[in-house]
Formats: structure tokens, C-alpha cells, sequence
């Protein structure tokens, strides 16, 4: 397998700060990579930098064989690089729209194609049944089901690193399944990479080929 992600000497902090430290981490493409820590260890941190949403105060970020570095790069190759990495936080957002619209707003903005039939797919893979749920509205979703939307509007976006920020967080047995599931799925059929955090470990160990540690700000070795 080729290496979608090498981080290398990452030292993150704020005002000056130290919040992580990561001597060196590959992420396989295709791989499923799940993270484990406690609270406030440096978790959400690391999801940020993989999805390229704020740049490491030092070391260096390959992806896909390039080397990234958000400071030295446009607001379009950034833009770019987004695209390819997107991350579902713990708190779904939605759109005050219908579910079909949620999914579909991504699609639209980048001007892709077969929209309606990448909807119908992705709402398939979370295990929502198109015919039934495209026409609710965001305010008629459980938990769950506003959980999987999100998921589903990610999935349509075939990226090639997904990032997962505890997914299953205070959701029903159905949908906790259903998200397993779809994970696996994406994995499989689309080699989409994926790096999960949650606090279920036996619920990530059923998903993940392997799993690390974020503790007190550092990347702990293979559990």
C-alpha cells in the first residue's frame, strides 16, 4: 500500500501552548485508522491538521506524495486540498433544507455531475432509504438520522480521506451499526481512506485495521 498521509515532526500549540506532538505517523491509503484518547489529549487537533483545516506550528504534512504546507499555500490549493480530506465533527450541521438538498449541496457547489443519482447512493450507503427520506426536512431527523445525512453528504463527495470525529457519539443502536457499515463500505468499494476517533472502543475496533493513542498531547505507538 501506498502512504496517503506521512506527518513528520508535528508540533502544534496555541499561544504558545504545547497541544500535540507527532514524530512521525503514515496512514495508509485505503487503510481505516482509528484514534483513541481522553479528553483534551490532542484528538481534535490531529483531525484538524489531517483535514487541513489549520497549518502545524512545525514539521511537515505529505499527502498523496506531496508535500502540504497550508502557510505557503493559495486560498484555491487549500480549497483543493479540503476537497480531498473532509471531516465529520461529533456535532452533525445541516442545512435548514430537506435532506435530498443537504446532500446535494456539495455536489452543486463544485458543479459535478449526476447529482440526484450520487444523492440516491450515499443516502443508500447510511442505510436511508431515498424514496422515504430525500423530501424530509432537516427538523424531521432523530439524532441518528441527522448523523447519517451528514455522513451521507461527505460520502457523496467521494474524497479520499474521510475523518471521522466520533461518529456513533450518543446515537441508537441502529444507526451506531448502520455507520460501521457505511464505513466499511466506502473502504471497500471506493478505497476511500479513513481515520475515526471514538470513545467506543469496541465499536472502532470492529472498523479499524489498526489504532493509536493521543495522550497528553503525543501519538502513542499501535495498541
Amino acid at each position: 500500500m501506498n502512504a496517503l498521509y506521512t506527518l513528520h515532526n508535528i508540533r502544534q500549540q496555541y499561544n504558545g501552548r504545547p497541544v500535540l506532538t507527532v514524530d512521525s505517523f503514515v496512514i495508509e491509503t485505503g487503510s481505516i485508522v482509528g484514534i483513541v484518547g481522553p479528553n483534551g489529549g490532542g484528538k481534535s487537533t490531529l483531525m484538524r491538521l489531517l483535514a487541513f483545516l489549520e497549518p502545524p506550528h512545525a514539521g511537515s504534512i505529505h499527502f498523496a506524495g506531496t508535500d502540504v504546507d497550508p502557510r505557503g499555500l493559495s486560498s484555491g490549493q487549500i480549497t483543493t486540498l479540503r476537497r480531498k480530506a473532509t471531516l465529520l465533527t461529533q456535532e452533525p450541521y445541516l442545512l435548514q433544507r430537506s435532506v435530498e438538498e443537504n446532500v446535494a449541496y456539495g455536489l452543486k457547489v463544485r458543479k459535478e455531475q449526476n447529482i440526484a443519482a450520487r444523492v440516491a447512493s450515499a443516502l443508500e450507503t447510511v442505510g436511508l432509504a431515498p424514496a422515504e427520506f430525500c423530501k424530509r426536512q432537516w427538523f424531521e431527523l432523530s439524532g441518528g438520522e441527522a448523523q447519517r445525512v451528514a455522513l451521507a453528504a461527505r460520502i457523496a463527495l467521494s474524497p479520499r480521506a474521510l475523518l471521522l470525529d466520533e461518529p456513533t457519539s450518543s446515537l441508537d443502536e441502529e444507526s451506531t451499526d448502520r455507520i460501521r457499515e457505511a464505513t466499511l463500505h466506502i473502504r471497500n468499494t471506493s478505497g476511500t481512506t479513513l481515520v475515526v476517533v471514538s470513545h467506543d472502543r469496541e465499536w472502532l475496533a470492529s472498523v479499524a485495521d489498526t489504532i493509536r493513542t493521543v495522550r497528553q498531547g503525543r501519538l502513542q505507538p499501535v495498541e
